[in-house]
Formats: C-alpha cells, structure tokens, sequence
C-alpha cells in the first residue's frame, strides 16, 4: 500500500483572496486523497477568527489588535483592488453569479474534508487571540508542529 501524499501550507496573508487560493488548494488536494496541512500564522489566523465580537477580557493593545484586525473570514479585504472595501463586495458578487464557493464555505468544506487546520500558537501570544475567538475543531501547535508535518510534505507552499 502506498503512502499518502502530504500537502502543507502556511497561511500567512490576511487578503480574501490568497487565503482564497489556499482553500482552493487545500480542498482540490485533499479531493486527490492528500492528508493537508493548514498552518496560519500571524494575518492569516483571520481566516480562523469567529464573526461574533469577544467577550473576553484583555490588555489594553490585544484590545487594539482585535478591532484592527478582520472579525472571520468573510470580512478580510483583498491583496489589491481593495478600494476602500468595494473590492471585496465585487468579487463576491462575480463569485456568486458564477457559483464560485465563498472563503467561509471553502473553510467548512476543507474541516469536513479532514484537513488540519492549524492556528500558530506564538502569534495568538503576539496578537491577544485566544482559543475562545477562533472556530470550533481546529487544532493549536507552534512551528514545529508544522515542520513534522511539511518534513514529509509533496507540496509545500507559502501563501
């Protein structure tokens, strides 16, 4: 019996559509039978983020980190053609008119794909994020982790 091939990917981009790129990725490798890999780091953990406002108390700067920062996948700008949010707004308009899945929806397929979804557990330290601000069944590990896993990886890629 042959191995399976391991795909890895560091999210680092907090722009719509290279954490976009990355699902696609993930999602069409995990259909060829590949155990993935997603390990987010700094603005990619947006991409992780609940839309729901914390609760939680926190430091005067993890405070400021939190409203900078995208609540949730769906309201993260894009690499260019931002123009002051009309960007995104248009994009996901030509996606849905042509039945293009969305980030949010491209996140749940790749969970029930079983791809592991890692969020980096020095830059949550870095940026205030706690386990209670990101969605449900992701798992929590620092670069180490990651490096086992891209060790053995067929692909690995920095997006």
């Amino acid at each position: 019996m042959t191995e399976k091939k391991k795909t890895t990917i560091i999210l680092f981009s907090g722009d719509y559509d290279k954490a976009m790129a990355a699902y696609i990725i993930a999602n069409g490798a995990a259909a060829y039978d590949h155990e993935v890999t997603i390990f987010h780091t700094f603005w990619g953990l947006n991409a992780l983020r609940k839309d729901e406002p914390s609760t939680l108390k926190k430091g005067f700067l993890e405070k400021m980190f939190a409203r900078m920062m995208p609540r949730g996948s769906d309201k993260m700008g894009l690499s260019n053609m931002n123009f002051a949010g009309m960007g995104p707004k248009m994009i996901k308009h030509v996606m849905k008119k042509h039945n293009a899945m969305s980030l949010p929806h491209l996140i749940e397929l790749a969970q029930e794909q079983e791809v592991k979804l890692i969020a980096c557990t020095m830059t949550m330290d870095l940026l205030g994020l706690q386990q209670e601000e990101l969605l449900d069944g992701i798992e929590y590990a620092g670069v180490a982790a990651y490096l086992a896993d891209a060790e053995d990886g067929n692909v690995n890629l920095f997006i």
